[in-house]
């Protein structure tokens, strides 16, 4: 089984009120669940506003620390899976799942072997 990384890209600005949060929590619960089940789930979880990050890049033997994400955009990532799967087929098909629990993008991407 290969391990993917399934990354929910979640628009800049303001968070949408409860009652349209709701039903998508409920539906991301739903598929966790689903993963579980089928002994697909490794790890999930959601994360802060990119406001929250902080981004170090190393340069000239120091390392600068910066507020904010690394890079300025429309969308960013606002949680994870980490899933085991047999194939890519597989694995798109719990990224379908994802993006209409998730109802935005979800990219897809194999973790390289452990070796």
């Amino acid at each position: 089984m290969t391990q993917y990384l399934l990354s929910v890209y979640s628009p800049e600005g303001p968070v949408p009120p409860p009652e349209a949060i709701e039903p998508i929590m409920r539906a991301v619960s739903e598929l966790n669940s689903e993963l579980q089940a089928a002994g697909a789930w490794v790890f999930a979880g959601g994360l802060h506003p990119s406001s929250t990050a902080t981004t170090l890049r190393p340069g000239d033997g120091d390392v600068l620390v910066t507020d904010g994400p690394f890079v300025e955009g429309k969308e960013h990532i606002g949680g994870i899976w980490v899933i085991e799967a047999a194939d890519l087929d597989a694995a798109l098909e719990w990224g379908r799942k994802a993006a209409r629990a998730c109802t935005v993008p979800i990219e897809v991407r194999p973790f390289q072997p452990n070796e």
